[in-house]
């Protein structure tokens, strides 16, 4: 087909999913003229399979969006139906902020934002190529032949690129509900020199909401305390009149049909070769797995204000689509469901993620970023978080300005990319609170204390949103140096309260901040018997008290991390040839040599790689005995 000129830009973003959208967002609110090109306009920012935001990890993950600059928080807030915080039973280092999205609203929010965006143009096409001059990228190339140049390019294609929908023994070639593939993209992306591996994901049957007998199921509600994703968004905003979820669970007849239909289950009759994910497996795939359980939890989600359609989390599943209207029925409230939509697996090609700089750039072409499932993970926030990072980036590199590179005491953000390009993966990744080594300095409740400054330093931190910041900083720091200077004395009325909270008397007066150390005890319950502070706003009290609680750990943390900080400052040459260094052990050449770490700290993180081996390479670095590869040497 004979190309045309379509429009120059500094940076293309080809996909319009979670990844995509933050990208272009980012990019283009940085200053540079940007181009979102994408399959599908009607599925901006769509919500495939889950409708919802957040839960543990992931949830830390929107506040971090958001403390960056991001637009994930500010949407969902928009736009959820319900809102709870998870985990308050437990410590601030594992509570997460869980919405509950009217899907359609979202995407249709999201996309209004977009095409609203200056320097940012939005457009329906299907990229089929890149166009690279030696080694580096510098436009795309579209299925109608419009050329379109740029200085950087995001891929955020997901599960469209070469995407096959599996439906017991049907399987076609298909993108995420329904929408066109990506094919000639994914051979492009081979033909190119990047490594591709296939992974696999899935979703479950929708229900009609009408057909649902309530009854029988448990009714969870949302919170009824105002809490949002946003730091910007006002308590007062916080939607009262909120939509239910419910549970309910399988069975051992649930799960007999199931063990009676495996031989035509595509998990294990070999129609699927894609990787599945193993934090969200098929309800077939957990069956096998955890035979000795009785039963599964399963949450019914309505998907919007307006749609009768629930969405049955939990019973994701390729089985054929009798089986599972027989599954759906045996299962208390569904009886009598009418299945709307069929449960199904998506398979998908990804970039494999060794290939990528900390920055998220290619190390096979230069100014070519990736991001999202395309890199091998799974999830909404996973995928915004990654394309959030990409589109800054790409917008730095062509500003001439030093990268953005989160470090894993930095954010969930930063853990998840450095797990992606140093560890890799060899099935969809999930961001876990288990991940993050310092998960007590990166909880939900002090994101904008994180990474505010940053995103104010590349320009997508407005200035309204940053003296928010600073007013909460500052704050929250006198506050804490108030209660240290505030004596409580063992009055009658302070001892009667001790008492009744299980907590030890005073036998002299104590500062206001030991006693807020104790577990039992909380800000608000000491307010009485210390000066009153009443401009403190309920997040910046949250903040004070945990600080003060977690005061001995975070400073424990924090003396990790500073160690850390050492490691990541000493810098490894590019492309070292880690074969020629001699006394490293075999593996440790071979993984060196894959992943061609940045930094000492990264090194260490690499599986396979000992001490002795970082000591070693430690030398050679030192004395300048750096041998480089062979590409390298003119």
């Amino acid at each position: 087909m004979q190309e045309y000129q379509g429009g120059a830009y500094d940076v293309i973003v080809v996909g319009a999913g979670h990844a995509g959208s933050e990208a272009a967002l980012a990019a283009s609110r940085m200053g540079n003229k940007t181009l979102l090109i994408t399959i599908n306009l009607d599925m901006v920012a769509f919500m495939p399979c889950n409708p919802s935001v957040g839960g543990p990890a992931k949830g830390v993950v929107v506040r971090e969006i958001d403390a960056l600059g991001g637009e994930m928080g500010k949407n969902i807030d928009k736009t959820y139906i319900q809102m709870r915080m998870l985990n308050t039973g437990k410590g601030p280092a594992v509570r997460a902020l869980r919405a509950q999205a009217d899907k359609h609203a979202y995407a249709t929010e999201m996309k209004h934002t977009i095409e609203n965006e200056e320097n940012l143009t939005l457009r329906q096409g299907i990229v089929e190529r890149l166009i690279v001059e030696d080694g580096v990228c510098k436009g795309v190339v579209t299925a109608t032949g419009a050329r379109y140049d740029a200085q950087a390019v995001v891929i955020t294609a997901g599960t469209a690129l070469r995407g096959e929908i599996i439906i017991g023994e049907l399987k076609y070639s298909s993108g995420p509900n329904n929408s066109q593939p990506s094919v000639a993209l994914a051979d492009n992306l081979k033909e190119l020199g990047l490594e591709i591996e296939r992974f696999k994901t899935g979703t479950p049957p929708r229900v009609k909401s009408s057909t649902i007998d309530y009854s029988v199921t448990e009714i969870q509600p949302g919170d009824e305390i105002p809490n949002h994703f946003s730091f910007s968004t006002p308590d007062s905003a916080y939607k009262q009149e909120q939509i239910p979820c419910w549970l309910t669970y399988t069975n051992p007849g649930t799960h007999q049909i199931i063990q009676a239909n495996l031989h035509r289950a595509p998990m294990f009759t070999g129609i699927v070769e894609g990787v599945g994910a193993r934090y969200c497996p098929s309800i077939e795939d957990k069956i096998v797995r955890f035979a000795d359980k009785e039963r599964h939890q399963l949450f019914l989600e309505p998907e919007g204000l307006n749609t009768e359609e629930v969405y049955v989390q939990g019973l994701s599943s390729s089985l054929p689509e009798d089986v599972q209207e027989d599954v759906l029925h045996s299962i208390a409230g569904l009886e009598k469901a009418e299945m709307m939509r069929t449960g199904y697996a998506i398979e998908y090609d990804v970039v494999v993620p060794h290939q990528l700089r900390p920055t998220l750039e290619t190390k096979v072409i230069e100014n070519l970023y990736t991001a999202g499932q395309t890199n091998g993970t799974s999830g909404y926030e996973e995928a915004a978080g990654q394309g959030l990072i990409a589109g800054i980036n790409a917008a730095l590199k062509i500003q001439g300005k030093e990268p953005l590179v989160l470090k894993r005491s930095d954010g969930y953000i930063g853990v998840m990319i450095d797990d992606l390009v140093t560890k890799g993966t060899n099935e969809p990744y999930r961001l876990l609170t288990s991940r993050a080594e310092y998960r007590l300095l990166l909880r939900h409740d002090n994101a904008d204390l994180r990474l505010t400054e940053m995103g104010h330093e590349i320009g997508l931190v407005k200035a309204g949103q940053y003296q928010e910041y600073v007013t909460k900083k500052a704050a929250v720091e006198a506050e804490i140096e108030r209660l240290k200077g505030i004596r409580i004395k063992p009055t009658k009325e302070v001892q009667a309260f001790l008492e009744a909270k299980g907590s030890a008397t005073l036998k002299d007066g104590v500062l206001a901040n030991e006693i807020l150390r104790r577990p039992e005890i909380g800000y608000q319950e000491i307010a009485p018997f210390i000066p009153a502070n009443d401009a403190l706003t309920n997040r910046e009290i949250e903040q004070v008290e945990i600080q003060i609680k977690y005061e001995g750990y975070i400073k424990k943390a924090m003396e990790k991390v500073e160690k850390l900080k050492r490691m990541e400052a000493k810098r490894i040459p590019e492309n070292i040839d880690y074969t020629a260094i001699n006394g490293l052990a075999t593996e440790a050449k071979q993984k060196l040599q894959k992943i061609q770490p940045e930094t000492i700290a990264q090194a260490s993180r690499i599986s396979g790689v000992n001490p002795a081996d970082l000591s070693i390479l430690m030398v050679y670095i030192e004395q300048g005995k750096i041998a480089k590869t062979t590409s390298e040497v003119k």
